[in-house]
């Protein structure tokens, strides 16, 4: 045994060799797998490319709706609009912390940092662009995750994908629209254990080993993974039996919590500077249009931001509208409106002040990270440039974003379970043993995502995701013209003045509805 593996924790060689072995195996494959699914055209994917297009289709077939109707959003997920009766599982606000807390996290803290490495301050304009135009395409897809649910006898809510692609598939041979179909769920079902699971498991055990003194401390090492694994597990797993009910009333508490953290601790650093504001907006800007020094150019600097904001809010993947399709309505468009608000959230609001963040405070290591990129490619630690950012307020500030990026973690992990476990529904039927094999499967690799990364595992599983895009969206093109008449119908009742929002199509259905708002 050499000096070097004797030295390390006991254990830790046979985990690294393990890990090393399954990589080195399965490298080859995903390789091919990767570089089909990420075809690029110049240096831009391909997927992504498909993803921006239908967003700037979507946003022009609607007209702008993510614009006209950013105050009907407003006013929908207040509950304003809402009845007890209505049929679903949670509340608006519920759906939508849901879905948002898949979305806010690692990509909106540290894949700004590194696109701003990658691509200049300028990235950051194209995100907020890109996210902009996402809204609609969130519009779309969880108008339909609702219009084509399907409400069980014991009010659980089955939707998103799985019910609308077969409907829009319907043209097609049987063959080709389950095989369709069947792939998405596959892929779901991949990235919800291996992307949204192992990985984020292995990220909240990174800063959880970070903030307790690292492999030397009291959480380094594979018996501290082991640890951290069975302890993540056991709060995954008690909220995954809760069914969305409880997945709602979580993260209805834990992202608005973290965001409001995150948001006010990039406040404190922009406005503890706030002489700095116009200049570095200034400089967001102008690197947008007139580059310097970037690979491409201008549109290098609009690819990388909008390769970014794709990974980041997830738009047109699908997933959004499995969370999405359980909220508490009757009209489907409703929700539709509630999703637009996502993108808006987590790909303008955060990812704006996450690059704000980075302009102002992150000072050399800024500069030294885009520097670094340019001369080696290597991808940067996103993470490190918000850390350094946060630094400037106190010493200690950067461990409780540690903590903030590993609750993250946590609810993006929760709900991506929700999502591995619908799609388990469509390919293995549900029932209590179905789900007990399923919540096993996907606890058993969190416990081994703390303990290893196996990345490429990893990287398999974001490929998949990736593929989803191309079915999903598909699918969204075919019935886009379903969504608009579901559109007009709703804004005409809102215009009209009546409340067709609660159901109600008679006077004796409105009565009602009043007096449950009035008990509730």
């Amino acid at each position: 045994m050499s000096a070097a593996l004797s030295a390390q924790p006991a254990g830790q060689g046979v985990v690294e060799s393990i890990e090393e072995t399954v990589n080195g195996v399965l490298d080859p494959v995903v390789g091919v797998f990767a570089s089909i699914v990420f075809f690029s055209v110049g240096n831009f994917p391909l997927v992504v490319i498909w993803l921006i297009v239908a967003a700037v289709v979507f946003s022009v077939y609607f007209g702008f709706i993510q614009f006209r109707g950013f105050k009907v959003a407003l006013e929908v997920v207040s509950g304003r609009y809402s009845s007890p009766s209505d049929p679903g599982e949670v509340t608006h606000f519920q759906a939508l912390t849901s879905a948002t807390a898949a979305t806010v996290g690692l990509g909106n803290i540290a894949g700004v940092g590194a696109a701003m490495a990658m691509g200049g301050p300028g990235a950051a304009f194209w995100m907020v662009v890109a996210g902009l135009l996402a809204m609609c395409t969130k519009f779309v897809e969880c108008t339909l995750g609702v219009k084509y649910r399907e409400i069980d006898s014991d009010g659980i809510v089955n939707g998103g994908p799985f019910k609308y692609l077969p409907v829009a598939f319907k043209r097609f041979p049987r063959a080709v629209s389950a095989a369709l179909t069947g792939f998405f769920a596959i892929a779901i079902l991949l990235f919800g254990v291996a992307g949204g699971g192992m990985f984020q498991a292995n990220q909240t055990a990174v800063q959880l080993r970070e903030v307790t003194g690292g492999e030397t401390g009291i959480l380094g090492g594979p018996v501290g993974g082991l640890i951290m694994g069975i302890l993540i597990a056991l709060v995954v797993g008690l909220v995954l039996i809760g069914g969305m009910k409880s997945i709602g009333s979580v993260t209805e508490k834990l992202v608005p919590t973290m965001a409001i953290f995150y948001i006010v601790s990039c406040l404190i650093v922009i406005l503890g500077n706030a002489d700095q504001i116009g200049p570095a907006l200034g400089t967001i800007f102008t690197g947008a249009f007139s580059p310097e020094g970037i690979s491409g150019g201008f549109f290098g600097v609009m690819f990388v931001g909008f390769q970014r904001a794709a990974f980041s809010n997830e738009a047109g993947i699908g997933s959004a509208p499995i969370a999405h399709s359980a909220v508490k309505t009757r009209r489907p468009v409703s929700e539709g409106f509630v999703a637009m608000l996502e993108p808006f959230l987590d790909t303008v609001v955060v990812c704006l002040m996450s690059a704000l963040t980075v302009v102002i405070g992150g000072g050399l290591v800024f500069e030294d990270a885009m520097a670094e990129y340019a001369e080696t490619g290597s991808s940067p630690d996103g993470v490190l440039l918000i850390s350094e950012a946060f630094g400037t307020i106190t010493g200690w500030w950067p461990v409780l974003l540690a903590i903030a990026v590993m609750l993250f973690a946590i609810s993006t992990l929760i709900t991506w379970g929700y999502y591995g476990l619908k799609a388990w529904h469509y390919l293995f039927g549900r029932g209590r043993a179905s789900d007990n094999v399923f919540r096993s499967i996907l606890l058993f690799f969190i416990i081994v995502g703390c303990m290893a990364s196996f990345g490429t595992i990893v990287d398999f599983a974001d490929a998949a995701l990736f593929c989803c895009a191309f079915v999903n969206i598909l699918g969204l093109y075919i019935l886009m013209p379903v969504v608009k008449d579901e559109m007009r119908k709703y804004l005409a009742d809102r215009k009209a003045g009546t409340l067709h929002e609660l159901g109600a199509e008679t006077d004796e259905d409105l009565a009602r509805i009043r007096a449950e708002q009035g008990n509730a």
